[in-house]
């Protein structure tokens, strides 16, 4: 089954899975992607305002939901 990186991306965010989001964020394809969760990672990691980590997340889960209204969906085919 292919998922694609948005959506992993989603579920990792979401879920506070920070560890699989590193991996993603190395592995995509995407590098504006990839930028937007080394920003997000970095800011809740070395944070110097709480309104950093904030914005860097709002600007994450913007851009995933911008991708995701780009990217053809997948449909599942019974084999």
């Amino acid at each position: 089954m292919y998922i694609p990186d948005y959506d992993k991306a989603l579920y990792f965010t979401l879920w506070g899975q920070w560890d699989d989001l590193l991996v993603l964020m190395v592995r995509t394809n995407d590098d504006i992607l990839s930028k937007k969760i080394e920003s997000f990672l970095h800011a809740f990691h070395y944070r110097a305002t709480e309104q950093e980590v904030m914005n860097s997340h709002e600007q994450l889960l913007h851009y995933i939901d911008h991708a995701m209204g780009h990217t053809p969906s997948v449909t599942m085919m019974e084999v």
